[in-house]
């Protein structure tokens, strides 16, 4: 007999006679069974059908969910530390406040998701599908986001302090008041990104693409933005102060009121460039 226990009172949720762990959650799903508070750490799940769960509250700590189908489950506020999530399919899940600590959410699906508030610190998400996810105020540091799909994304007031975004896509991302300070942002798709207030201090832009992203005033502090293209982007009262600007194309860009202090501006294309009141241009 195997059996799913609650997390805090160690009370039987759901038991049957199965041979595997796969087999008994995936029937109390397709059962409608409510799996909140549902202690499953450790279990293994992988390829498990489990669209439409109700997980709120559950403990998954260390589970392998490996190529799970979880579409619209809800997984808000769960234990998912340290979980195997790799190409799992996460469409439209509310996972608002859960913990993705150290996740392993490489190749996954989170199309649509709902990841507000959740902590996804140390989480690998290489290559992962995050367009149009809300993870606005969520928590991302040292997360690995490289090559990740996060077009049309909600990253408003997120903490992505020395996340990976090489060669992501963030077109069309809103990611005001983010902390983005020592992100590594090489060869990353910005176009049209939203920007206002974001902190990018000692942030590597290398080779990346800003078309029309709005920076206005951004802290760009000693950041790397060399070869960097932002045509007609928005830089009003922008801090680029020491910042690396060699080689980049600012073709028709807001500098307005920007201070440019110290920035290396080598090889820099402003032509069409808006510049009134900028500060350390030289004549």
């Amino acid at each position: 007999m195997l059996t799913i226990r609650h997390r805090f009172t160690g009370e039987s949720i759901f038991a049957e006679e199965f041979d595997s762990a796969k087999s008994l959650v995936e029937t109390a799903v397709s059962e409608g069974i409510d799996l909140s508070m549902a202690d499953l750490s450790g279990w293994d799940l992988r390829s498990a059908e489990l669209a439409g769960g109700k997980f709120s509250g559950a403990k998954l700590r260390g589970a392998n969910l490996e190529e799970a189908r979880l579409y619209e489950a809800d997984l808000e506020e769960t234990v998912l530390t340290a979980c195997n999530l790799q190409q799992a399919k996460l469409i439209r899940c509310r996972l608002a406040q859960a913990s993705l600590m150290e996740a392993n959410l490489s190749g996954a699906n989170l199309y649509q998701a709902d990841l507000s508030r959740s902590d996804l610190s140390r989480a690998d998400l290489n290559q992962a599908n995050l367009s149009t996810a809300v993870l606005s105020n969520a928590r991302l540091p040292w997360a690995d986001l490289s090559r990740a799909n996060l077009a049309d994304v909600e990253l408003s007031n997120a903490n992505l302090y020395k996340t990976r975004l090489v060669r992501a896509r963030l077109v069309r991302a809103r990611l005001s008041g983010a902390n983005l300070a020592d992100a590594d942002l090489t060869n990353a798709d910005l176009s049209e990104a939203a920007m206002f207030r974001v902190d990018l201090s000692h942030a590597c832009m290398d080779s990346a693409t800003m078309f029309k992203v709005t920076l206005a005033e951004a802290d760009l502090s000693d950041a790397n933005l060399s070869k960097a293209s932002l045509w007609g982007a928005n830089l009003a009262g922008a801090n680029l102060c020491g910042a690396n600007l060699s080689d980049v194309v600012l073709h028709q860009a807001d500098l307005t009121g920007t201070n440019l202090e110290d920035a290396n501006l080598s090889g820099a294309d402003l032509w069409g460039a808006t510049v009134v009141g900028a500060r350390g241009l030289s004549e």
